[in-house]
This record gives structure tokens, C-alpha cells and sequence, in this order.
């Protein structure tokens, strides 16, 4: 089974509703389950962090899917997130698009306007700034396979962030030249497709 986890848009599962991930996930024998996050689409209201959301979604998953091995798809917020329930030994494989290893440094590139927030929030709160450096989740390499994608041309998650990542997992970095963020399924779409799945079956394994 495989947990398709959308970025932060309004839309939330429509997301992908294109790109042929899920298409490519069932052909290739997978069940797909695919949630909105708290706030987002049809759900309800958020509660705290979003990884409450994955955990939610990973315990229905395993009911539908008892004794399978579970993997993850996360795109921007949603892999982001994925990652303190990765590190809890959810998921066999993990196959993530675009995240940052710090939801403030992505913010002080992309909303500089909020730095003394930023500033503040991570000396007045250090526990919960540290909760939300992916890089300590990721560290714990509780996945069996991990793979990062990340477009050359995203000014918020930046290549050595994406090589940060996978470095940390013990997983790989692939950089698109050419994408921006939310691009690289677009620019080298039937890539990133087997990508994904040849982590899912190494995870298989």
C-alpha cells in the first residue's frame, strides 16, 4: 500500500488527480490511499503539527492493508510532515518531492517578512524547533529505501537540502535541472514514476 500525502494547497487529494502517480501506483499492483490533510479540502479542522494527520491515515491504511508493507509518497508539506511518522518505523519506503529539512529556514527563504517570528519562535520554543528539523526524523532511518527529488530551480528547498535529506536517511538525492518547486513531476515526469517505484520495491524486499 502506499500513502500519497499532497503539498499545501487548497485542494488538497485533487493534487493528484494528474501526473499519472496514482495510475502508475496500481498498475504496478499497489493499493493507493490518498487524504486530505486536517484544514484542507473536505477534512476537518487541524489539530497541533500535521504529522497527527499522517498518523491518522497510516493506522487506516494498515487496516485496509493488514500484514502488507506500507510506503509513502509525499510531495512539499505533505512529505514534510511525513517524516516524524516515518522515523516511528510506519513505512517500509519513502518517496518524497520537494521538502525542506526545516519549515523555518524554507520560510526565511520564502517569507522573509517573518524573521523575527522565526527568530523568536526557535528561542523561545527550542524543543519544538528541533521537532521540526526533518533532518533528526530522517536520521533515524527507519525506512528500508528512501529517495528525495527536488528541482534545481526551487528557491525554498534547494539542492543541498534535498542531498541533506537523503544523506541523513541513508536514502538517494536526484536533483531535476530545469524544475522549479511542484516541477519536477512535469519536467521529467516517467522519471520520478520509476523512481518511486523501484524505492517502493527495494523496500519490497
Amino acid at each position: 500500500g502506499v500513502l500519497l500525502l499532497h503539498p499545501w494547497l487548497a485542494g488538497g487529494l485533487t493534487y493528484f488527480h494528474r501526473r499519472g502517480r496514482i495510475e502508475a501506483l496500481r498498475e504496478a499492483g499497489y493499493e493507493v490511499l490518498v487524504p486530505d490533510f486536517p484544514g484542507f479540502g473536505s477534512s476537518g479542522p487541524p489539530r497541533l503539527f500535521f504529522d497527527r494527520g499522517v498518523e491518522d491515515a497510516l493506522v487506516a491504511l494498515a487496516a485496509l492493508l493488514p500484514g502488507r508493507p506500507l510506503h509513502v509518497w509525499g510531495v512539499s508539506s505533505g512529505g514534510y510532515w511525513a517524516h516524524p511518522v516515518v522515523s516511528r518505523g510506519g513505512f517500509a519506503g519513502a518517496f518524497f518531492e520537494d521538502v525542506s529539512p526545516h519549515l523555518h529556514e524554507w520560510s526565511w527563504r520564502q517569507m522573509p517578512w517573518g524573521r523575527p517570528f522565526y527568530l523568536l519562535f526557535r528561542f523561545a520554543l527550542p524543543r519544538a524547533y528541533r521537532f521540526l528539523d526533518m533532518r533528526l526524523h530522517a536520521a533515524v532511518r527507519a525506512a528500508r529505501a528512501a529517495t528525495y527529488v527536488s528541482g534545481a530551480l526551487d528557491r525554498g528547498v534547494q539542492p543541498a537540502d534535498t542531498r541533506a535529506l537523503a544523506e541523513a536517511s541513508g536514502g538517494e538525492a536526484v536533483v531535476v535541472e530545469g524544475a522549479g518547486h511542484l516541477d519536477a513531476i512535469r519536467v521529467d515526469g516517467q522519471r520520478l514514476l520509476a523512481l518511486a517505484l523501484a524505492t517502493f520495491e527495494r523496500a519490497n524486499r
